[in-house]
């Protein structure tokens, strides 16, 4: 007959397992430690780098994306606030925030073009005419940052993806599917007739002339009826590869 743990039995293992649970939290904790000293060395030879270059960060866009992805490996976020460290060397802070101030106010001037929604690429365009004279390169990477920013705005102020192409939206205007299928088909050509919706995507009239209609109330599209074929066309500004905007008040 086998024989039950007795009680001087039962206590050792409970005694075992405190010390395989205390033994268990300490190296947690050596490895917690660690792993903040490493962070802290990291982030002072972060320090010591933004130093060193910190007029290639200001002025270089690339090397400024690379910086940017060195901080976030190490948890630090040059952006989070305007004062501190890192305003005080690089003025990254005031930069960005200088660049969303301009976003917002292209955005806002090319709204009745495009019924607020742009292009990354146009934006960025505008935004180098706008800051011709400025010692700082913009690029792309640096308009998403600065449109990150933005989100405290509230509703808008968000970066889309329809297809390959990048749209920022400073509108809370809510694309579903249909309507993204739309503006994807768009970029070809600038513009779809009802015909070629149906074709293409395999809709039927009334489905296609509603995302259209619906598109067009929003300011999002533009109708051209001086065709000989008699069919309407609707244009997007928003996925021209052309532009036809040239408002003074965005360069």
């Amino acid at each position: 007959m086998r024989r039950r743990p007795g009680i001087g039995g039962l206590q050792n293992a409970a005694a075992a397992r405190d010390q395989y649970r205390l033994l268990g939290e300490n190296v947690a904790k050596l490895r917690t430690d660690l792993m903040k000293e490493q962070l802290a060395t990291f982030r002072s030879q972060l320090e010591d780098f933004a130093r060193k270059h910190k007029n290639d960060i200001r002025k270089n866009p690339a090397f400024r994306s690379q910086f940017h992805e060195m901080c976030a490996k190490v948890g630090v976020d040059p952006l989070a606030s305007n004062k501190g460290f890192w305003a005080e060397l690089l003025g990254i802070g005031d930069f960005y925030y200088e660049l969303g101030v301009q976003i917002v106010d292209i955005c806002l001037a090319t709204r009745p073009h495009n019924g607020g929604l742009i292009s990354l690429e146009e934006l960025c365009k505008l935004l180098g005419q706008r800051r011709r004279g400025a010692r700082e390169a913009v690029s792309q990477d640096d308009c998403l940052r600065a449109i990150s920013k933005l989100k405290v705005l509230g509703n808008g102020f968000e970066v889309i993806s329809i297809g390959k192409k990048k749209l920022v939206r400073s509108v809370p205007t809510e694309l579903n599917k249909d309507h993204n299928e739309i503006l994807e088909l768009a970029q070809v050509q600038g513009f779809v007739t009802v015909d070629e919706v149906q074709r293409r995507l395999s809709w039927s009239s009334g489905r296609a002339t509603d995302a259209l209609e619906t598109l067009l109330e929003e300011g999002l599209a533009m109708i051209d009826d001086g065709h000989k074929d008699g069919k309407r066309r609707y244009w997007f500004p928003c996925v021209s590869s052309v532009s036809s905007y040239t408002g003074t008040d965005a360069a």
